[in-house]
């Protein structure tokens, strides 16, 4: 699961700036929060707000850069440890309103848990090259962590668990170390840190071709699951096949007791993005995934969107540590009803026309106390009073 993501310089964002997925001790829905033994309780949900342009999709395209920088070479080479990758590339750019910042590199940290440990991995990267890169791990409720390896342009310092596995330490520039161990060796804490980078999903809605890339399963749990949670949120569908000579997608609904059949291309945009998605949320809690979603909300109605948040923070169908993080624009579900206050993130430019981001939970009133509990945070927000507003 992710706890803390930090990256600086790159595309919109000047600064070093902190995504943070570790709960704050504040009392609302304290049983949705992920909770493991020795473990500071993480949150299941994150979303971001904020005007266009102020930075949102950016937010999560840096993470996307971290994670897919690692994997790809990794898939390319088909030596990837999950069976199903949902990612796409996502490049460096540094900041460019600046010319010290436009020269310099694109910086990111990540902190993350699996299995008994918490993973830190460090990566700073300029024109596709690797310029420095660590990798850490600490027992979880251990107090002092491992040196895996760490990186420093072409020198290559290994910790003790790499030295007794005789690594190579001569690779390309391009090529992430721990990319370069996951394909050529198998060494477990290597393993286990590269499956967690290769579960994440990455989606961005803002593109019309995801919503055409379904993922169709013929095993009858988990179709009944899919059928069972669109017939929840008011899709009528008995049931559906794919034609593989059509490379078609059929819907079946049962009519005054006749049967029909509905092409995914005549369904309307909201039942299509469904489609799209719900499969792809019960892998993510079936497995413990991280799912980073662009323009969640775009064509969904604010109900289903609530339908699908619940999903997450619902401990009883969320057992695996599944997290979504999401950018929107839907005033409907920014209710203290939906989330809590450091589960609401909003992204805009400062003066340097530089992105930022800061939680609900962070800002202060006149009278310097926090945003209370029980606010109407859509009505606030849209009277201006947390900012990141686009008058």
């Amino acid at each position: 699961m992710l706890c803390q993501f930090s990256f600086q310089n790159f595309k919109s964002y000047k600064k070093e700036t902190t995504f943070d997925f570790q709960a704050s001790s504040i009392p609302e829905f304290a049983n949705s929060l992920i909770i493991r033994d020795k473990c500071s309780k993480v949150l299941p949900v994150g979303v971001i707000y904020g005007p266009n342009g102020g930075g949102k999709t950016n937010l999560l395209q840096a993470l996307a850069c971290l994670i897919s920088t690692v994997v790809k070479p990794i898939h390319d080479l088909e030596k990837n440890r999950k069976a199903l990758i949902m990612q796409h590339r996502v490049t460096a750019e540094p900041f460019l309103f600046n010319h010290i910042s436009a020269q310099e590199p694109s910086e990111f940290q990540i902190f993350f848990r699996t299995g008994d440990y918490e993973y830190r991995y460090y990566l700073s990267i300029f024109k596709d090259e690797i310029l420095a890169e660590t990798l850490d791990r600490k027992k979880i409720g251990g107090k002092k962590p491992a040196h895996i390896f760490y990186r420093e342009g072409t020198e290559i310092s290994l910790g003790a668990i790499l030295k007794k596995e005789n690594v190579n330490t001569s690779i390309n520039m391009k090529m992430p170390f721990l990319s370069f161990l996951a394909i050529n060796y198998n060494i477990p804490v290597i393993a286990e840190a590269q499956e967690w980078f290769e579960s994440c999903i990455i989606r961005s809605y803002a593109n019309p071709k995801v919503e055409t890339q379904i993922i169709i399963s013929n095993d009858a749990e988990f179709k009944a699951q899919t059928l069972l949670l669109l017939n929840d949120m008011g899709i009528d569908v008995a049931d559906y096949r794919f034609d593989e000579k059509e490379e078609q997608l059929y819907l079946k609904r049962n009519i005054a007791g006749s049967a029909y059949e509905l092409s995914f291309e005549h369904e309307s945009d909201g039942t299509r993005k469904l489609i799209a998605a719900l499969p792809m949320v019960l892998v993510a809690l079936q497995e413990g995934r991280l799912v980073i979603i662009d323009e969640l909300d775009a064509k969904l109605h604010p109900k289903l969107l609530r339908y699908i948040i619940s999903m997450f923070k619902n401990p009883t169908m969320n057992k695996h540590g599944a997290q979504l993080l999401f950018t929107s624009h839907d005033m409907a579900t920014m209710k203290n009803t939906v989330f809590r206050r450091d589960e609401i993130w909003f992204a805009a430019l400062d003066e340097d026309h530089s992105s930022e981001i800061y939680s609900l939970y962070e800002i202060r009133r006149e009278d310097n106390e926090r945003v209370n509990s029980t606010a109407a945070f859509d009505k606030q927000y849209l009277e201006g009073r947390y900012g990141a507003d686009p008058y």
